[in-house]
Order: structure tokens, then C-alpha cells, then sequence
């Protein structure tokens, strides 16, 4: 599996502003976060290969132009977070998906610690100390909740995020292995777990392929990133830690209850990257799964309900679009069609997936979208596929 996406994030961001070398093994190679170390290199931090030399807390320098982000909402959140607390103001820009994407949600609570924030462009930083408040996220992300925390580090006070359902948690495993008791960050070598939501796609499709038995080492298994793996089981061997995270080989099982899903509209927000990946395993269960809860993929790299549904629909799937999700009618025996992943890499990998259950030849718009978060996606599809 590539690396996990979302701790590579936070590993550059807060061992950049830490003390000391940290060594970082296993980074995703996709595009996103590429966005981030360009990002961190441009505020005057030296990354080689896979080294950062932290500058501290108080050590990065006003970038010589604007922040460019790319395609990754996660590297513009976190750091508006970290650059919240600065002396100095930041722009940061994106692509044109990024720009669409709300950006409020993260200014709010900063402008309420005490930063000068705007948007778009987004603009922050300039106006310090922040002061420490607690913060009850209306919407449950781990990106907003992030930005906080970061931001926090830069507050006097205590900060603290009230969620309104359990996200992801790394950058809480993060602090609490690099804080020291003075309020500084330790620079901390990591070895990257293997990424669970690029696993979800191999998940799905070993639970439905009957020819599909398929290993996947390495990957992150963190409970707040894993509970797809309640609906497509695998298998657990060498359970053990890389830094604060753990880790395990997982091997897909064939799924054995075909019934359709009943969902819990909570459920959507823990598994949100991988909502596009099970609303294709729905479309092979017997009865309705109403998958609800999941208007936040409505503000994606795309419009992932609306994308998913046209996807799926000219694929022969028997579904009904909803504003936070969908309805969707099985089994449906699926055949394969022209379909757009409408530059989203994870719509793209889903309706892969849906390919490779269909009938006849599948071709997908936009495919080389993927390197986003798994450049090597096409290439395992054809290895496997030998």
C-alpha cells in the first residue's frame, strides 16, 4: 500500500516545526502531499528525501509568494492552523476544485482564537498571540479539528475540539509522542503505515471477486480510520506498532452476508473516504442499503454522490440519488460502460473497482487522476488482473 495519505500530512507539518531531524519512511508519494512539502519548503523548511530538519515552533519564514496547495483541502486546512499563529501573513491558493471547497469552517474557530483570516483567497496569520478557546465542531472533521489543535500550539491557554462524532485521530497521537512538558514539539522518526483508505478498494473488491485473494502488508489499522472493515471483513496477521499507529497485514475474505447494509447515519463520517469504494459493494447486496449521513462528500475533490451515481447508474446499478447519500437496490449484476471520475481519485478507483465486477469493458475518464493519492494504482490493477 502507498503511505498513509493523512499522517504523511500531519508527519511533514509538525515535525517541520519541531525540534531536531526527523527521518520519515514510507511518505505517500501522491500529489497531495507533494503540495504539502512544497509548501513547507517555500516557509523555509530543509526536506531531503525523506529527512526534515525542524525549524521549531516559532522558526518558519514568510513564503516569497502564495502558498500553492494543489488539489490537497488537507495541506490548505492544516496549514491555516499552523500559519494562523505566525507573525507574518500567508495566501494560500489551490486548483480550481480546492478553491471551491468551503473554507469557513476552518476560519471561524481561528478568527474566534484571535487570527486575521479571510477567504479566497485564504489569507492568515499577522496578528499574534492567539488565545485558547474550546471548540464545538458543527460538522465532524478531522481537518477543521486539526487546524484547531495546531493553531493551539500557538495559543495561550488551553484549546480543546468537541466533536460532534469520532474522526481520524492522528494528529492527536502525533502531539502527544512529540510534546514536551515546556509546550514544544521533539522531532520524531516515523516509519508510514501502509494507507487503510487505499486498502478499502482491495477490501471491497477481494469481499465481491470470487477469484480475488489478496494480501495487503503493512497497513495502518487505527480504529477511527478502519471501520469500513465492519462491513468488508479481512483478515489481521502480525499485528504490531509503527510510531503511535498500529499496524497489521491484512487479507481480503469473501464476504459472507450478502444482505444489505443497515445504516447508521454516524457511520458516514468515519468512513467518508471510503464511502465511494462501498457504495459499489452495495449495488451486489441483496435488498436497500439507504447510505445517508454523507453530504460532506458533496464538498469533495468533486461532487462524489452525484459522481458515484452517474457511475453506477450507467453501469446498470439500481440507485436513487439523496442529498447526503443514496439508496441503493441489489444484487445488480453490473456491466461495463464509459464513466467519468470527474477528476477525483477516488471516484476513479471506486468505479475501477466496479469495473473489475462488471461484465465487459469498463473505461474511466480521468483516470490518471489517481497519482493524487496512489500513483501506483493502475499498475496493481493490471498485475493483479495477469
Amino acid at each position: 500500500m502507498p503511505g498513509d495519505k493523512s499522517i504523511s500530512h500531519r508527519a511533514l507539518i509538525l515535525n517541520a516545526i519541531a525540534d531536531g531531524e526527523a527521518r520519515l519512511t514510507g511518505l505517500s508519494a501522491g500529489e497531495d502531499v507533494g503540495s504539502t512539502t512544497a509548501c513547507l519548503r517555500a516557509l523555509g523548511v530543509h526536506l531531503q528525501d525523506d529527512t526534515v530538519q525542524g525549524v521549531g515552533l516559532h522558526g518558519l519564514k514568510p513564503a516569497p509568494a502564495a502558498l500553492d496547495c494543489g488539489n490537497s483541502g488537507t495541506t490548505m486546512r492544516l496549514l491555516a492552523g499552523v500559519l494562523a499563529g505566525q507573525p507574518f501573513e500567508s495566501v494560500l491558493v489551490g486548483d480550481a476544485s480546492l478553491s471551491r471547497r468551503p473554507m469557513d469552517r476552518v476560519l471561524e474557530p481561528l478568527r474566534r482564537m484571535g487570527a486575521a483570516a479571510s477567504w479566497p483567497p485564504l489569507r492568515v496569520g499577522g496578528r499574534t498571540p492567539l488565545r485558547g478557546i474550546t471548540y464545538q465542531l458543527p460538522v465532524a472533521s478531522a481537518q477543521v479539528k486539526s487546524a484547531v489543535l495546531l493553531a493551539g500550539l500557538y495559543a495561550e491557554g488551553e484549546t480543546a475540539v468537541v466533536e460532534p462524532a469520532p474522526t481520524r485521530d492522528h494528529t492527536e497521537r502525533l502531539l502527544a509522542a512529540m510534546r514536551t512538558p515546556d509546550g514544544r514539539l521533539r522531532a520524531l522518526d516515523l516509519e508510514l503505515p501502509g494507507d487503510p483508505s487505499a486498502a478499502a478498494f482491495w477490501v471491497v473488491l477481494g469481499a465481491l471477486h470470487p477469484d480475488a485473494d489478496l494480501e495487503l502488508p503493512g497497513v495502518g489499522v487505527n480504529a477511527s480510520r478502519t471501520a469500513y472493515l465492519s462491513l468488508a471483513p479481512a483478515g489481521r496477521g502480525d499485528e504490531r506498532w509503527a510510531g503511535p499507529e498500529p499496524v497489521a497485514d491484512l487479507r481480503t475474505l469473501p464476504l459472507a452476508d450478502r444482505r444489505a447494509w443497515r445504516w447508521d447515519p454516524a457511520l458516514s463520517a468515519q468512513v467518508i473516504d471510503e464511502l465511494p469504494v462501498l457504495a459499489v459493494a452495495a449495488t451486489q447486496l441483496e435488498g436497500t442499503t439507504r447510505i445517508t449521513g454523507a453530504r460532506e462528500l458533496r464538498v469533495k475533490e468533486s461532487d462524489r454522490i452525484a459522481a458515484m451515481s452517474a457511475g453506477l447508474a450507467a453501469m446498470g446499478a439500481a440507485l436513487k440519488e439523496l442529498d447526503d447519500g443514496w439508496e441503493i437496490r441489489g444484487p445488480r449484476p453490473l456491466q461495463g460502460a464509459r464513466v467519468d471520475s470527474r477528476g477525483d481519485h477516488r471516484v476513479a478507483m471506486a468505479l475501477a473497482v466496479a469495473g473489475l465486477l462488471a461484465e465487459g469493458k469498463t473505461e474511466v475518464e480521468g483516470a490518471e487522476c489517481v497519482s493524487i493519492s496512489y500513483p501506483g494504482f493502475w499498475e496493481e490493477v493490471e498485475r493483479i488482473c495477469r
